[in-house]
């Protein structure tokens, strides 16, 4: 989550500029530049696990996915933001020929944290829906076994929810299935409790 605001305004230009030279991350929205926090071992291990079995299961098929350090640029609402896996299928455009800033992602997956979950269920969430290309929004917990995917139906977004180490996350608009045992490899919680919370049921949002 952006964190720290460097100036008081710059142009998209000048943020492309000083952030293909930056030794860390930051995102840009109206005119600031805002410095994104670090990630945990959770957070590291579950995106990577995430981005290797979405990356096995993409093999040979016309599809991509990229973890962390792929910019993604709302261009209706002008958010530069990273996501922590990305995909995107078809044909792929970027902003410009750094081939460095994605404009069209299929699928975009962000790891909850306390200091993110409001903006990535609320804010970030609302620029997200702005990408016409986009068609799933995947929302992962680190403190507990939980996924929330909401699907593009129309105008609408259906939101849906696994907690159990047998299931899986079917996304539908890349043609993957991602069992959530793969997901939390490794990844340790708190208590052994949260492997076995009851499913909710699909809902409509906007």
């Amino acid at each position: 989550m952006p964190s720290i605001a460097v100036q008081a305004h710059y142009t998209p230009e000048q943020y492309l500029i000083l952030e293909r030279k930056a030794e860390y991350k930051s995102e840009y929205i109206n005119g600031q530049i805002l410095a994104m926090a670090g990630a945990s071992r959770a957070h590291n291990l579950i995106a990577g696990n995430l981005y290797r079995e979405i990356s096995q299961q993409l093999r040979g098929r016309p599809c991509e996915a990229y973890i962390s350090d792929m910019r993604v640029k709302v261009s209706r609402t002008g958010l530069y933001t990273y996501p922590d896996v990305v995909v995107v299928c078809g044909d792929i455009r970027f902003e410009d020929v750094s081939n460095d800033t994605l404009l069209n992602p299929t699928v975009l997956v962000e790891v909850l944290s306390a200091s993110t979950e409001a903006y990535d269920r609320g804010e970030k969430f609302a620029h997200y829906r702005r990408l016409e290309s986009l068609q799933e929004y995947v929302l992962v917990a680190q403190d507990k076994v939980r996924i929330e995917q909401y699907v593009r139906q129309g105008t609408q977004w259906v939101l849906s929810e696994v907690s159990a180490f047998e299931e899986a996350v079917p996304l539908a608009s890349i043609g993957c299935d991602i069992a959530l045992r793969e997901v939390y490899d490794k990844v340790q919680f708190p208590s052994s409790d949260e492997a076995t919370l009851p499913n909710i049921s699909m809902e409509p949002t906007r």
